[in-house]
């Protein structure tokens, strides 16, 4: 075992001794030392159930013969850091929990990891982890909250609080019920009820085998997730004996896999950017582990647009629909798209699941799909020539093309502020910049501005594009991620006032309307971009790449 280096011969009496104080028993330095890396948080309310989860897998773990240590990681919550400078941390903090992990499991020489996760940033930052120590490894993600409900109304977290902020403003409900929707959006522990960037990330890797069946959809607070912790416990050691490591697991078709089950469902537009920084840690690894060959990502962002024209959406959930994680859950869950995809799409290269059930009614028959069209979609054209992202689902198709007039904005606040004064109309191209991963730092979530256009009812009558990203509760014609980003002298950082933007989604094109000849002249007029960070931020915007490499640093 890998931990016998900390532990077996006379040289190692000290560490025994450390151990011992720790308090392993003679009898357990012969077993396998398995690490819970745990996000528990009081501040994160999809991690808040974790100390039950955290006893569960330990149990798990001692039954099957192992010796479980429990050591933290950090957690943000994307909603309470959402629409502040503390946004700017949401990100860089994936590539700093993949550090921490990184650091606790090889310094203490562990022969197992279980990562217990949840929301949006700490799932894929244990993926990157597990891929870079390639040890055995198995993930937990804690699991969605409960829907919440008001006079017989069913709520989830962006449509019962976010964009009830538009409504409030624009006259539709009164401050007495805002209040009574704020008090009942989020009714439990656990993780937003759609299919936002924290449950597509888990689907993901419950579809990459990197979880147990039914894992990302269990609810939080439901015995189920106990039972599957549990057993996650046990997998692992199993796991641990067998030697069956992360890089047996993550490969270049499995991670196919994902990109193929995200289209398919229309999952965050963030899971591009984790899909890629994690092919990008398998690629390195494997590199490591094979002397002379070159790194190289497993997948990469050729993939996405590959596969964006032939998959179709047959998978529909909040905020494209009004279908939540808790009725994803009962219709089938992850197993039930595996086994429709496997039985469908020659791309897809798992195995056919025998005897799942599925409710058609939320699981379509992938040859009656609710649209031909992917639930996500990679625009390219002037304004974005190495890419940028869309939820295509959650754009109503009578948007799918788009010209409006620009008004331009050099941050979030910016934008909030011409929003909550009514100074965005009907045909208007909100364009938002120095939010990308360099110039943000940090790549902020836009969800407070894109919650208060659909609240105003301009859903459908105005755009907003952007060299930052989205939550994966955004709706309407958004799009994020552009590449180059205005920090690195993209051509979003030359758009002007009332420049006219074309936003083709069928043929999945981003231009701006404006001569040659007009942008050469604005682009020898570009201040060069200087970042104002300071401290861990400024190191992440020194470092880190485009969104279109996934924001790897």
């Amino acid at each position: 075992m890998r931990s016998d280096s900390i532990k077996k011969g006379i040289a190692r009496t000290p560490h025994r001794s450390l151990l011992m104080a720790a308090g392993v028993s003679k009898k357990n330095m012969n077993s396998p030392f398995i690490g819970i890396a745990s996000s528990f948080s009081d501040l994160v309310p999809g991690h808040i159930g974790m100390r039950d989860l955290e006893r569960q897998i330990e149990k798990g773990i001692h039954s099957a013969g192992g010796q479980a240590f429990i050591f933290g990681v950090p957690a943000v919550c994307d909603g309470i850091a959402m629409g502040h400078s503390g946004m700017q941390y949401s990100l860089p903090s994936r590539d700093l929990i993949a550090d921490c992990v990184e650091t606790v499991a090889n310094a203490h020489q562990l022969d197992g990891l279980v990562l217990l996760s949840n929301c949006d940033k700490i799932t894929p930052g244990m993926l990157i982890a597990s891929a870079r120590i390639n040890i055995p490894t198995i993930i937990v993600t804690a699991g969605p909250m409960l829907d919440g409900e008001s006079r017989c109304e069913k709520l989830t977290m962006i449509k019962g609080a976010f964009e009830s902020i538009g409504r409030y403003r624009n006259g539709e409900i009164t401050e007495d019920r805002l209040i009574e929707l704020e008090e009942a959006s989020c009714p439990s522990a656990g993780a937003c009820q759609g299919l936002y960037t924290a449950n597509t990330m888990a689907c993901l890797t419950e579809v990459m085998g990197m979880s147990l069946p039914y894992c990302a959809t269990a609810a939080a607070v439901s015995s189920e997730k106990r039972r599957i912790a549990f057993e996650s416990g046990l997998e692992i050691v199993e796991r641990v004996r067998k030697n069956i490591k992360p890089l047996d697991i993550i490969t270049r078709d499995t991670l196919r896999n994902a990109i193929i089950a995200d289209l398919a469902m229309g999952g965050s537009t963030n899971s591009f950017l984790h899909i890629l920084a994690l092919a990008n840690a398998a690629g390195e690894t494997i590199a490591s582990l094979s002397a002379g060959s070159k790194a190289a990502p497993l997948v990469t962002l050729k993939d996405f647009e590959e596969l964006s024209y032939k998959i179709h959406q047959f998978v529909k959930l909040e905020p494209s629909s009004n279908i939540t994680m808790t009725q994803f859950h009962q219709a089938g869950g992850i197993p039930a798209v595996l086994d429709e995809l496997a039985k469908s799409v020659p791309e897809f290269k798992g195995q056919k699941i025998k005897d799942v059930y599925s409710d058609k009614n939320v699981i379509h028959p992938y040859s009656e799909p609710f649209t031909t069209k992917p639930g996500l979609g990679i625009l390219y054209g002037n304004i974005a020539p190495e890419g940028s992202v869309i939820k295509i689902s959650a754009v109503d198709e009578s948007c799918y093309e788009f010209e409006g007039y620009a008004k331009t904005f050099d941050s979030e606040e910016e934008a909030m502020k011409a929003l909550e004064n009514d100074l965005i109309k009907e045909g208007d191209v909100i364009v938002i910049r120095y939010e990308g991963p360099k110039g943000g730092p940090g790549m902020r979530e836009m969800l407070a501005p894109t919650s208060l256009l659909v609240g105003k009812g301009l859903g459908t009558k105005a755009a907003l594009i952007t060299d930052g990203r989205f939550s994966g509760g955004t709706r309407g014609i958004c799009v994020g991620h552009i590449c180059p980003e205005a920090a690195n002298g993209g051509v979003i950082a030359l758009i002007e006032d009332g420049d006219k933007i074309k936003i083709d989604i069928n043929n999945r094109t981003l231009n701006l309307l404006v001569t040659e000849t007009e942008l050469e002249k604005r682009r020898k007029n570009l201040k060069p971009f200087v970042s104002k960070a300071s401290g861990y931020l400024a190191k992440y915007s020194r470092t880190v790449r485009d969104a279109s490499h996934g924001a790897i640093v």
